[in-house]
């Protein structure tokens, strides 16, 4: 019935809410835990002053000789080996190496590797330019920079690599090579490599050892992963217009089975008993970075939460990444820098495109969910191809998805209204047979027989629309708000950006509603919202009139608390959805007007004693 049209508006409202105030418990933990890390830290640098500066000696640490095997002379006689002497002969690291970086920038990125630990210290990326078409940095603290290297229990995070000759920039033309040569006191070596191409999105990155065998690995990313975005400094309603509600941070891998992606509040490991990683790494709101393997290993991921100097952003993670070499005598992968551009994602064959959006894999919505907002985020592609503008793809998309659900309304409210002109007769029927359920239910099917009336239509109509407009709803309200192509599109007039919200004057806020300033589309959505429920309730009979009023006023009051900090986006597509829920109601009504009054109840059915009753024709 109508009522459980909005019940069911209701619900997807509350899911909405629900889902948002879930994920912003996740910053309020952050926050007060950098608060509690702020005060441990002065603590500890106040005792530090009192003890006196700590003297750490600088001693590069040194690796394990490799074992000879029964003192066989047969084993330098490997390839390996071979190269081993070709390569201590040519670099001979000196008695004191200065720390060097060097740049090298492709069209995807631009990247600063370090020869302190031979790892990458800065990474740009050229696809997230802001307002002033500066390139944001990714890495959070770059003095810690990412991929440090453990083998066994020698730490290389502090040992100097030597470099050969150069230059402190490279622009690859074509494609370039950066290597890094690390040598012990027993002459063993470890060979760091970085591999560029011009237009490729990652780094293949090499490490070779020479002269020993090394039996387990750590890769540390201890630099964290940087938000690209500016974060609303308030955060709203409930928290909705802060960090955790459009803007992530989270720890993303692929098992082979699923992709996860996790936000864990305390230090967690992952993947330490079974299953095997393709890729491993960190994401924010518009773009990822991972350790692609070459082929699926059973490394465990340990994550620790890295505070920021910030009350609204979610911080960040440190990544490790740990497995045994099982007799290999390299570690390769891939370094990916990754805009979450969905076709540039799924080009890649990797299910990287499930950062963006994922599904309960118990209803294989790991599958569905994400086919939906794939074809959503498609066809508002489409649209823009032929109109290059989104915010005309979002209304174009929202009248498609909007009518895919009308016929079943349409057959929805035609079967209540047939049911509301039959109640004196199904009252009458209640009545004769109600010590007969079995001739009460043959009367009950012969009236609807004859009237054409399918009773369980309007049982399940009132939510069958719903069920069917629900995971639309969720795709869209995810692709809306997690799309890199919506970042900084226009629509028009005062819509500036339409993944976020439509402030048109920062000068006037409202706090709690909105808190970052003075918004329009909110009051349209507020507007739509109560004519489109005043429709939709009237002249449904069976609600008290009592609850249609308060229905009326609680759908807008909740869209207001809430829209105000949605990306425009988001909120045009429901006040889209509004008006072609106004029109589909008139229009619907007119077609199939519903009863007026109170059905009245023949005098033959008055009292309480009436046993036989006649229906009333």
């Amino acid at each position: 019935m109508n009522k459980n049209t909005i019940i069911g508006s209701i619900l997807i409202a509350v899911i909405v809410i629900w889902w948002m105030a879930v994920n912003n418990a996740n910053a309020e933990a952050q926050a007060a835990a950098r608060a509690k890390a702020k005060a441990t830290a002065a603590q500890v640098s106040k005792d530090s002053s009192a003890a006196g500066s700590l003297v750490v000696p600088k001693k590069t640490p040194e690796l394990k000789a490799a074992p000879v095997l029964g003192g066989d002379a047969k084993a330098a006689e490997s390839p390996v080996v071979a190269d081993s002497a070709a390569a201590k002969a040519e670099v001979k690291a000196p008695a004191e190496i200065k720390e060097r970086t060097v740049t090298v920038e492709t069209d995807k990125f631009i990247m600063t590797l370090t020869n302190k630990g031979g790892k990458v210290k800065s990474v740009i990326v050229k696809a997230l330019a802001d307002s002033a078409g500066k390139f944001p940095e990714l890495i959070q603290d770059t003095t810690l920079g990412a991929f440090d290297l453990k083998l066994d229990n020698a730490d290389l995070s502090e040992a100097m690599f030597a470099m050969g000759v150069v230059p402190e920039k490279i622009v690859v033309t074509d494609s370039a090579f950066v290597q890094f040569v690390f040598q012990d006191a027993n002459g063993n070596q470890v060979i760091r490599s970085y591999g560029f191409t011009k237009d490729g999105q990652g780094v293949r990155q090499e490490n070779n050892f020479i002269g020993f065998k090394p039996n387990t690995y750590e890769l540390a990313w201890n630099g964290g992963l940087k938000e690209t975005e500016e974060i609303p400094k308030s955060k709203g309603f409930m928290g909705l217009g802060g960090g955790s509600t459009y803007y992530f941070s989270e720890v993303v891998f692929n098992n082979i089975y699923s992709v996860e992606r996790e936000m864990p509040r305390e230090a967690a490991t992952f993947n330490s008993t079974e299953g095997k990683v393709i890729w491993a790494g960190l994401r924010r709101k518009y773009v990822a970075m991972t350790v692609q393997f070459d082929e699926a290993v059973p490394a465990t991921l340990k994550t620790k939460q890295m505070k920021v100097d910030s009350d609204v952003d979610p911080g960040t993670y440190k990544l490790t990444i740990a497995d045994d070499f099982r007799g290999a005598q390299s570690l390769n992968y891939d370094l990916m820098v990754l805009p979450l551009k969905w076709d540039d994602l799924a080009s890649l064959n990797k299910d990287y495109e499930k950062i963006i959006v994922s599904g309960w894999s118990w209803c294989g919505a790991d599958v569905w969910f994400v086919w939906i907002c794939k074809m959503l985020l498609k066809l508002l592609n489409l649209f823009y191809s032929i109109i290059p503008n989104y915010g005309i793809a979002i209304i174009l998309v929202t009248i498609i998805v909007r009518g895919i659900t009308t016929p079943f309304t349409v057959k929805q409210i035609k079967s209540t209204r047939g049911m509301a002109a039959l109640k004196p007769q199904l009252d009458e029927i209640n009545l004769k047979y109600r010590t007969d359920p079995q001739k009460k239910q043959a009367a009950m099917m012969e009236l609807y027989s004859k009237n054409n009336i399918n009773p369980l239509a309007s049982c399940t109509g009132g939510c069958l629309p719903m069920l069917i407009q629900m995971p639309i709803f969720m795709g869209l309200f995810f692709v809306l708000g997690r799309a890199i192509e919506l970042r900084g599109a226009p629509a028009f007039l005062w819509i500036s950006d339409l993944s976020r919200s439509d402030v048109v004057w920062s000068g006037i806020s409202i706090p709690i509603i909105m808190p970052s300033g003075l918004a329009i589309l909110p009051w349209l959505m507020v507007a739509t919202t109560y004519f489109q429920t005043k429709v939709t309730m009237s002249s449904n009979a069976g609600m008290d009139p009592a609850q249609q009023k308060m229905m009326v006023w609680m759908m807008p009051a909740m869209m207001l608390l809430f829209s105000a900090v949605m990306p425009s986006g988001l909120v045009l597509y429901w006040i889209i959805g509004n008006i072609w829920s106004i029109a589909q109601y008139k229009y619907i009504y007119s077609k199939f007007p519903p009863v007026n009054g109170t059905p009245k109840t023949s005098s033959k059915l008055k009292g309480k004693n009436v046993k036989d009753a006649e229906i009333v024709k």
